[in-house]
């Protein structure tokens, strides 16, 4: 079978981890007999460097074009104070490509539960996703203004937009343990207030769903309290932003998780949860296992190439359990060391 993929490295550890990936995907794709056809297009600081735009016109056709997308990471200090800033590109990036869900995946296996900075007796066994709303909300709602003595930013939903999400978070529940935590701030907020209404008249569709809903300061607590107790959580774009960086500490590692984002019809794209890195830029020690795992997801989620999926996926965690740990968890395996690993393991 035959693959468009558009990749956009990025900025910082982005190429360094992007490098990773699209090395043990070509490794895939010689084992299983597919072709991986991959164009890597500027993207973020690296965009604005090139052509003075973080998402240059040929970026957005490309991912237009693209069966998927691979992202690795953007920003940095050197371009704050852009007038488009790169994480504008990626704001513009989800918006033109209607990528509306964001799918986390917090899962914590026994081969790294004792780097997790809770206890592992609470840890061990974790496996969430966290649905998040990704083109809404307080960061896409107008009038949006700052000077120096005062600022606005608008939160705002349609119900429309809120249907969709929790609908996709229904779906995804009722293939996992059929529990569903709704997150949101209905005492304060009247966007949330319609959120929670919007909940409860969904759930009518899905009585085979058990759906709590808390409020976010109570779910961000007992995230950490009791991990274990979350199947799927959905919430609004914001929220869904803070609680799952908090969520990935668990692991022991924002180096080591990824995401992938939906629309309706189109690519789909996945990328790490983390940030560019800077300060580690350049010195091979980043963790790949979120670029990695992002590809995992891609193979299953838009290609449905789940034997692939798994096959990259065991490798990597093989490399894990057998000691290959990069500094982020406590070891000194380089980033290329660890793409070494996985890739011997992938040739067995």
């Amino acid at each position: 079978m035959n693959y468009t993929i558009a990749a956009l490295p990025g900025d910082g550890i982005g190429p360094e981890i992007m490098e990773s990936g699209l090395s043990l995907l070509e490794t895939i794709g010689k084992k299983f007999k597919h072709d991986f056809n991959v164009t890597v297009y500027p993207f973020g600081g690296a965009g604005i460097d090139e052509t003075g735009d973080p998402i240059p016109p040929q970026t957005i056709k490309g991912c237009q074009e693209a069966d998927a997308i691979l992202l690795a990471a953007i920003g940095g200090p050197k371009w704050e104070k852009a007038e488009k800033t790169p994480e504008d590109g990626l704001l513009q990036l989800r918006k033109t490509l209607g990528l509306f869900s964001n799918i986390r995946p917090i899962a914590v296996s026994d081969s790294i539960a004792h780097l997790s900075p809770l206890k592992t007796e609470r840890v061990k066994g974790t496996d969430f996703v966290v649905v998040r709303e990704l083109t809404g909300g307080l960061y896409f709602g107008q009038p949006k203004m700052w000077n120096d003595e005062e600022a606005t930013d608008t939160l705002y939903y349609k119900k429309s937009e809120i249907e969709q999400i929790v609908r996709q978070a229904f779906d995804i529940a009722m293939t996992r343990k059929k529990k569903l935590t709704s997150v949101d701030k209905a005492n304060v907020l009247a966007s949330s207030k319609l959120w929670r209404k919007t909940v409860n008249e969904i759930a009518t569709e899905y009585p085979e769903v058990t759906v709590e809903h808390l409020y976010v300061d109570a779910a961000s607590m007992k995230i950490i309290q009791h991990p274990t107790a979350f199947d799927v959580i959905v919430t609004e774009n914001m929220f869904g932003d803070i609680l799952s960086d908090e969520a990935s500490v668990i692991t022991g590692s924002l180096g080591m998780l990824p995401s992938g984002s939906h629309s309706k019809k189109g690519p789909s794209l996945y990328e790490p949860i983390h940030g560019s890195a800077p300060d580690i830029a350049g010195q091979n020690i980043a963790n790949p296992m979120s670029m990695i795992l992002s590809v995992v997801m891609m193979l299953r989620q838009s290609f449905h190439l789940y034997e692939e999926a798994d096959a990259l996926e065991k490798a990597a965690n093989d490399a894990m359990d057998a000691g290959f740990l990069t500094a982020d968890l406590g070891g000194d395996t380089k980033t290329t060391e660890f793409t070494a690993a996985v890739q011997a393991n992938l040739a067995e």
